[in-house]
């Protein structure tokens, strides 16, 4: 190991000595709605012809409202863990809660799950209207292959390529988009566990692990480092839809910011509803363990990404 490198693991194991993991997390969050914000703003990029403003406040009102930028934070990390952080990290980062918040104005309309609160505030359909929503989501979503295209990303063009290809996958119908729409099928016809494991995969799961993978080729890692981050991202985003399931059942309203209750009242197909809170929380912990095993290679330069694995499976919001 370089100098260099046991210079930066110092310098992370001298954080978590002094601050706690979620001052992190916040502190990668602020910078995330800081470049979200440049990014958002009213100046015309080359090749636009305007910025809508209406549409410009419709997407700023779904993607600046807060939120842990939980998948912007473990490709940052990730990427950090192998030394190549910085700008390029920050501004794929961004493009990926860029998708994030796409799915999550979309996931909230009438037609799909139909709530009014999102993150303690009304949902950008409930804001604006329902036809600004969608166009506020189309847009989020073609931005962010925008931001990751750019030379201003500052990474080698195959790179880049290889960032917007992986992103694509994993938001489009083989992706979340699928999972979605396996979800929405679920209401209907009630999965056996492998259908769920495998909507949860998708709906949740694909950008998540997209965040530990990108942070990987961000970083200049090898196939097999990039598949077994990827496989890091998979357990976590298991255990992040666990969780989520827990907090609908246990959960209020006011803790969480937004209504709870509701995929049992949906009828949605969970695996808390199809086992308990008893079952769930004895996978949650069988998880955790996963990732850390997944993570062992990499000894003290992983220490901030297994904490992100612990805080995923213990959240209370």
């Amino acid at each position: 190991m370089t100098i260099a490198a046991n210079a930066v693991i110092a310098r992370r194991m001298e954080y978590l000595e002094t601050e706690t993991f979620e001052n992190l997390l916040a502190l990668r969050a602020d910078e995330v709605e800081q470049l979200l914000r440049q990014l958002l703003d009213g100046r015309l990029r080359e090749g636009e012809v305007d910025r809508p403003r209406r549409l410009i406040e419709a997407m700023r009102h779904g993607a600046l409202n807060g939120g842990k930028r939980l998948r912007p934070f473990l490709l940052v990390e990730t990427a950090e863990m192998f030394e190549h952080g910085g700008r390029a990290a920050l501004r794929s980062a961004a493009a990926l809660e860029c998708v994030h918040c796409y799915s999550l104005i979309h996931d909230d309309l009438p037609a799909m799950d139909n709530d009014d609160m999102r993150r303690g505030q009304p949902t950008v359909h409930r804001a604006f209207d329902e036809a600004s929503a969608i166009l506020a989501g189309d847009s989020l979503l073609t931005y962010a292959f925008d931001i990751i295209a750019d030379a201003e990303t500052e990474l080698p063009a195959t790179t880049r390529l290889e960032l917007v290809l992986k992103l694509a996958r994993a938001a489009g119908l083989g992706g979340m988009a699928g999972g979605q729409a396996l979800d929405l099928e679920a209401e209907r016809v009630f999965p056996d566990e492998g259908g769920i494991i495998k909507l949860q995969a998708m709906k949740t799961g694909a950008l998540i692990r997209y965040a530990c993978e990108a942070g990987a080729i961000i970083g200049h890692a090898g196939p097999a480092d990039i598949e077994r981050l990827g496989a890091f991202g998979s357990a976590i985003g298991l255990a992040f839809q666990l969780a989520d399931d827990l907090l609908d059942l246990t959960a209020t309203p006011e803790s969480v910011g937004k209504a709870t209750g509701k995929d049992a009242e949906a009828g949605k197909a969970t695996l808390a509803r199809l086992h308990g809170e008893e079952w769930v929380r004895s996978q949650l912990k069988g998880l955790v363990g996963q990732a850390e095993e997944l993570l062992e290679p990499y000894g003290e330069r992983a220490a901030i990404l297994r904490h992100a694995a612990r805080f995923v499976a213990a959240r209370n919001r």
